[in-house]
């Protein structure tokens, strides 16, 4: 027989885990405007959302630190470190002025050959930290070239947000839903793989008719033959080589047994055991600790909503739609998520949905494609507009940068010429992801192997 679960009821403390959590989001959402840094409103909330649970009995200190995924935070910490040691080996520079040099003038091709690599990067490297690495060498060699860096910009902050999409690791909010949902490395590439190669395809064309004035430009072309080699080759290739180590590892860690920041944990230590003149206070200094504090207090925030059963709550009556159709819900998740993603950012918008998809997965829901939608969602989404991802943002002010220091506005990447060029990217990989998605609807649906559904079908 089916369980009868009986309706969830409003009460005090719902009501209070509510108001903090939409305050905190206001706030993490508006840090453009009252210049506080997102992570402080993050720890003010969590700490605010601990108060209170206490006060009303739903939540401690306890809870607090077992809401926290730590998978997510020591494998982003594991990754962010590992990153910090191959930037100053120069191997980045050189494989950018490589590409540079290969393309001979021929600006597509660049594009093509530089949006390639970032993309390739972002599937291990979380598409923040590529763009981190690339967006200043694009400057530098369009500047030497004399053209126009904003169409280059523009293709690794929409290529590389595409591209954290096909993997685990590519993107913070697809370690979220992983770890969520215990999905492997190996099946998030599965069923995200083709979708991401269509869209990058489409990406990429669309940007050559978007800018094909810029792109039909006469460059000058230095001689990057002479730029500068890589600085300390051992620690670079010894990179590269654990670096094919640990996706080996990632994709065969569901049948180790291992967590994937076991795997980041591994191929951190066999580098500095390897490359022995690495300082750990230097390389460790290189962690984005303000990120990942930022990850830990939503964690403890969104944990502490849950516990109020405020998400649950919420869910009861997203249930009955799910249930009488569960593909348009799907797709209107993955649209829904798109546009929330593209007005603020895809993280929190994440750590608030997964705890709302997981009740309906306990209400008996085949939730397997839900996860399929939000992570297609809220990473293509993020091409929206210039506040949709990090990525954006850093490569937005980069450019801010270039045009003051030339005195060229055409420099500046504003939210006009974002509107004009990432949100029409946006709707155009929707369309086609939805296409991909509803054809091969029975694909996405199969209930995950570790799943409450998958268990239940099995019984």
């Amino acid at each position: 027989m089916e369980e009868i679960v009986a309706p969830i009821t409003w009460n005090t403390g719902m009501m209070v885990s509510g108001i903090i959590l939409t305050l905190t989001f206001i706030g993490i959402f508006t840090e453009a405007v009252h210049g506080f840094h997102r992570t402080k409103f993050a720890m003010g909330g969590a700490g605010l959302m601990i108060l209170a649970g206490q006060y009303f009995g739903f939540y401690d200190t306890e809870l607090a630190v077992e809401a926290v995924d730590w998978n997510v935070v020591f494998l982003l910490g594991g990754m962010m470190t590992i990153v910090g040691i191959m930037i100053p080996t120069g191997g980045f520079q050189y494989l950018a002025y490589k590409i540079a040099d290969i393309t001979k003038g021929r600006l597509f091709f660049m594009m093509a050959l530089m949006g390639t690599l970032v993309t390739v990067l972002s599937l291990l490297l979380d598409n923040v930290t590529t763009v981190v690495i690339f967006g200043p060498l694009i400057i530098l060699i369009c500047r030497a070239m004399k053209i126009t860096p904003i169409p280059y910009l523009l293709a690794a902050a929409l290529l590389s947000d595409t591209g954290g999409v096909a993997t685990l690791v590519g993107d913070p909010p697809n370690l979220m839903i992983g770890s969520a949902a215990d999905i492997s490395f190996n099946t998030f590439v599965y069923h995200m793989g083709g979708i991401v190669f269509a869209a990058w395809i489409v990406i990429l064309y669309f940007l050559k008719f978007l800018f094909r004035d810029e792109l039909a430009e006469k460059p000058q072309l230095p001689d990057f033959s002479n730029q500068e080699k890589i600085k300390d080759p051992q620690t670079w290739y010894t990179s590269l080589w654990v670096l094919g180590g640990m996706t080996i590892l990632f994709i065969l860690h569901h049948n180790l047994h291992w967590e994937p920041w076991f795997v980041a944990a591994i191929g951190l230590t066999a580098i500095v055991f390897i490359s022995h003149h690495i300082e750990l206070d230097e390389a460790f200094s290189k962690t984005e600790l303000s990120l990942l504090m930022f990850f830990i207090s939503l964690f403890i925030l969104v944990g502490g909503v849950e516990e109020s059963a405020f998400l649950m709550y919420i869910g009861q009556y997203i249930l009955p739609f799910v249930q009488a159709d569960l593909l348009t819900a799907c797709i209107v998740l993955m649209w829904g998520s798109a546009v929330f993603s593209a007005a603020i950012d895809n993280i929190p918008f994440t750590a608030a949905m997964i705890p709302i998809i997981l009740g309906m997965e306990t209400q008996g829901i085949n939730v397997t494609p839900l996860w399929w939608a939000l992570a297609i969602g809220v990473g293509l989404g993020g091409n929206g507009t210039h506040l949709g991802s990090t990525a954006n943002v850093f490569i937005v002010t980069i450019s801010e940068r270039l045009a003051m220091e030339t005195g060229e506005s055409k420099y500046r990447i504003t939210p006009g010429l974002w509107f004009r060029k990432g949100t029409p990217v946006m709707i155009l990989t929707l369309i086609v992801s939805t296409a991909i998605f509803w054809t091969f609807f029975e694909f996405y649906e199969t209930p995950l192997p570790n799943s409450a559904f998958a268990e239940q079908m099995a019984q």
